[in-house]
């Protein structure tokens, strides 16, 4: 029952699709929901993967083929992940009280730092997939590295991080997930990105990658809890994005 209530979690949380809604949401249901989070989105890779063969079966340039594969990713996400990556950034810099960063980023429209931070992270997605879908398996890369990505929600999700507020959405999920849960899922997740970059015909870029993936996400993380005193929902949104843009630009330079 908890497996079938997490995957139940994990899809409506992560993806448009319409589920049931879970018959339980407690602390022990939210770890394995953020450890299914990469298949929970396959729905979301196989997208990607069909919108990039499509494209080019009727020609579409690559970087327009990047943008529509985006799109469809905002779509399938209600644009959920952006909106969490533009309130990070917002509270970031919104001032040195952290009470007051995080009353922007639950209250606040989009500011400066937020649209910036969007701004350039779908640039620098766009710019890596452009370069992807022009490999012959760039379709399957693509979709898999989407699911690969998601995989920063365990490491956001381990404990030991603490969460920055008593309410939200993201207080059942921060410090949920065992550390060796976190591992095996990372492990877990080479096997994935070492498949996409033997695809692409360099396993390593793809690996090193990944390992850039987790200190970037580990480095965001630490920021937050220093300058927010921990981790909110908005803050999954935003390593998943940052995730997803350090795996396609590692896959560009295979």
């Amino acid at each position: 029952m908890i497996v079938r209530d997490a995957w139940l979690l994990a899809t409506g949380t992560l993806t448009a699709v319409r589920v049931p809604p879970p018959g339980r949401v407690d602390r022990s249901v939210a770890g394995v929901a953020m450890l299914l989070a990469p298949l929970a989105v396959l729905p979301l890779g196989v997208v990607a993967a069909a919108v990039v063969l499509v494209a080019g079966w009727i020609g579409l340039p690559p970087l327009a083929t990047a943008y529509v594969v985006l799109l469809a990713l905002a779509l399938g996400t209600r644009a959920f992940h952006w909106d969490g990556l533009a309130d990070t950034a917002d509270g970031l810099t919104a001032s040195y009280s952290p009470a007051r960063s995080l009353e922007v980023m639950r209250t606040g429209p989009v500011g400066p730092a937020g649209v910036v931070a969007v701004v350039l992270v779908a640039g620098l997605q766009a710019a890596g997939l452009a370069a992807v879908v022009r490999h012959d398996h760039g379709w399957w890369v693509v979709g898999l590295l989407v699911c690969a990505s998601r995989v920063a929600l365990a490491l956001a999700c381990v404990r030991g991080v603490p969460a920055a507020r008593a309410d939200g959405l993201g207080v059942t999920h921060v410090g949920s997930v065992p550390v060796v849960a976190a591992v095996a899922s990372l492990l877990l997740c080479g096997v994935v990105v070492g498949l996409a970059g033997h695809g692409l015909g360099s396993v390593g870029a793809l690996l090193a990658g990944l390992v850039v993936t987790v200190g970037v996400v580990l480095a965001l993380l630490l920021r937050c809890v220093r300058r927010l005193g921990g981790v909110t929902g908005d803050v999954l949104g935003a390593v998943v994005e940052v995730s997803f843009a350090v795996l396609v630009l590692a896959a560009a330079t295979a």
